[in-house]
């Protein structure tokens, strides 16, 4: 049977009782209950359409097939479930990436990290990111920098997998290695060292909120009081860069006075904190002056 014999608008069994088949592009834009941006990434990738043709097609009606995608889609937002791993994808510093539930979702907060550390990386730096998840950072420094001489760690191999196709995806070859923060980096030494942490307090409220419940909890906390990460990171640093060499970190809205505190305790110099679009203090570093 086709779409016209069961009369327009009528519902399509397995379809969402407000999604039904036979709805133009434009209605179902007008019917989806989430924010505009949401609606038309959304729709756009359930009917596999650019944002562009969602304008150009607006009159086109939704077959079977289309009308329970689009469905589909919404029951999943409706649920919670974060766009992005609805998408499978999200933009970081101009590039799209790949996102699973193995990694936290890339955020604009985190692209003041890679314009610092693009600031004071030299011609030929080495760089580590540690931390990876997605591969974000790294995959963004070395696609803006294809000088830098990128390492990147996980203690997640779910995570370095999906690093790695985006690696991949944006043709730029990073060092992938798997194990907690420093350790596999053996002895080797940095130019930079950038991170961005687990840093949410255990027990904070925003873990139950927005799309953090959705996202792997240990990516985002340390179970503790937010600053183990950024300890141990203060802490073992020095041992893994050149004379001179920066340690850059993202952090918590009010984590900023402690922060510097630990780096200025570890012996960086040049310790300060940068703010994010929004005025909030979002990454701290120093320099270390190795000892003589």
């Amino acid at each position: 049977m086709s779409t016209q014999d069961r009369g327009a608008g009528a519902p399509v069994i397995g379809v969402s009782a407000d999604i039904e088949t036979g709805m133009t592009v434009a209605q179902v834009l007008h019917q989806a209950p989430f924010e505009l941006l949401d609606n038309r990434l959304l729709v756009a990738h359930a009917l596999r359409m650019s944002r562009s043709q969602l304008i150009t097609q607006a009159d086109h009606p939704l077959d079977t097939d289309e009308a329970q995608r689009v469905a589909a889609s919404f029951a999943r937002r409706r649920a919670g479930e974060p766009v992005a791993y609805i998408l499978g994808s999200r933009e970081f510093y101009g590039l799209s990436l790949l996102v699973t539930p193995a990694v936290l979702i890339p955020r604009a907060d985190t692209e003041l990290l890679v314009d610092l550390a693009l600031d004071r990386a030299a011609p030929g730096a080495l760089v580590a990111d540690l931390g990876t998840g997605s591969g974000a950072i790294a995959v963004a420094l070395a696609r803006t920098r294809c000088d830098l001489r990128v390492t990147a760690t996980d203690v997640s191999a779910q995570a370095l997998d999906v690093a790695r196709q985006n690696a991949a995806l944006h043709r730029v070859q990073p060092t992938f290695l798997e194990g907690d923060w420093f350790a596999p980096l053996q002895d080797r030494r940095f130019d930079l060292i950038v991170s961005n942490p687990p840093y949410i307090v255990a027990g904070d409220a925003h873990l139950a909120q927005g799309d953090l419940p959705f996202e792997p909890l240990d990516a985002l906390t340390d179970h503790a009081d937010g600053l183990a990460a950024l300890r141990i990171l203060t802490a073992g640093a020095g041992r893994h860069l050149r004379p001179q060499g920066w340690l850059l970190m993202e952090h918590g809205y009010d984590q900023a006075a402690a922060v510097r505190a630990l780096l200025q305790s570890a012996g960086f110099t040049t310790v300060q904190s940068w703010t994010d679009l929004a005025g909030i203090e979002r990454v701290s570093g120093g320099q270390y002056m190795t000892p003589a």
